[in-house]
C-alpha cells in the first residue's frame, strides 16, 4: 500500500490493526463473525499479499509483495509488518466508536457508517468517511486458494488539510479461517490499488 500511504497518507498501525481484527470458527455454515481473542494466533502464522496500485493513465505506481508474521516478543505476541511490530493484543482490543471500521459480529445485510481522523507522520490530518454494508459471505478464491470470505463494501470520501478530497470506493474480502483479508481493492479519482492473498501459513 506504498502509494496510498505516501499519497493519501493513510497511518499504517492503524490500517495494520483495522485490517487484522476479523475472525469467526471456520465452519462453512457461520452466519456471523466475532472478532478474534489473542489466543486464536500462534508464532509464525505468516500472510503475504502481493500488491499494484496503477493510474488511469496505465502509470504503475507501486508494486511488489507485503509479508506480516506473528512472532514472541517479550513473553507476549507481536505482528511484525516491515520495520514495525504491532502487539496482537492492541489489534484485538474491541474498537470503541460509534462510527467504526468493523460492526461486530460481523453478517450480511449489515449496514453502518465509518469515519475516521487520522493525522500523518508530517502533521497533515485527514477523513475519511464511507457507508459500509455487508454483501454476502461465500467461498472466495485468490492465488492462496479458496476461502469463506465476506464482502465488505465501502463507498464515500476521503480529504485531508492540504486540500485533498476525493471520492474512494473500497471492497475488502474477509476470511474469518484466517483472521484477515484475502483481497481488496479500493479506486480513487484516476488511481486503483489492490492487494491480493498469495500465501498463508500457520
Amino acid at each position: 500500500m506504498k502509494y496510498l500511504k505516501s499519497k493519501h497518507l493513510f497511518p499504517k498501525v492503524l490500517f495494520v490493526i483495522t485490517i487484522s481484527v476479523i475472525y469467526s470458527c471456520s465452519n462453512k455454515t457461520a452466519t456471523f463473525a466475532t472478532q478474534p481473542t489473542l489466543t486464536d494466533y500462534s508464532v509464525g502464522e505468516t500472510w503475504t499479499w502481493k500488491y499494484k496500485g496503477i493510474t488511469s493513465e496505465g502509470e504503475v505506481r507501486s508494486d511488489g509483495k507485503d509479508t506480516r508474521v506473528i512472532v514472541s516478543v517479550d513473553g507476549g505476541l507481536g505482528m511484525v509488518i516491515g520495520n514495525d511490530t504491532i502487539p496482537v493484543a492492541d489489534m484485538v482490543k474491541p474498537e470503541k466508536s460509534e462510527t467504526p471500521k468493523y460492526k461486530w459480529p460481523l453478517k450480511v445485510g449489515e449496514k453502518w457508517k465509518y469515519e475516521n481522523n487520522w493525522t500523518s507522520q508530517d502533521g497533515t490530518t485527514g477523513k475519511q468517511s464511507q457507508d459500509a454494508e455487508i454483501l454476502s459471505f461465500r467461498e472466495e478464491k485468490v492465488d492462496a486458494g479458496t476461502f469463506m470470505a465476506y464482502t465488505i463494501q465501502y463507498k464515500g470520501t476521503v480529504s485531508n488539510s492540504r486540500g485533498y478530497r476525493a471520492r474512494t470506493d473500497e471492497v475488502w474480502l474477509y476470511a474469518p479461517e484466517i483472521k484477515n483479508f484475502i483481497y481488496m481493492t479500493q479506486i480513487q479519482e484516476g488511481f486503483s490499488y489492490t492487494e491480493e492473498l498469495i500465501e498463508y501459513s500457520k
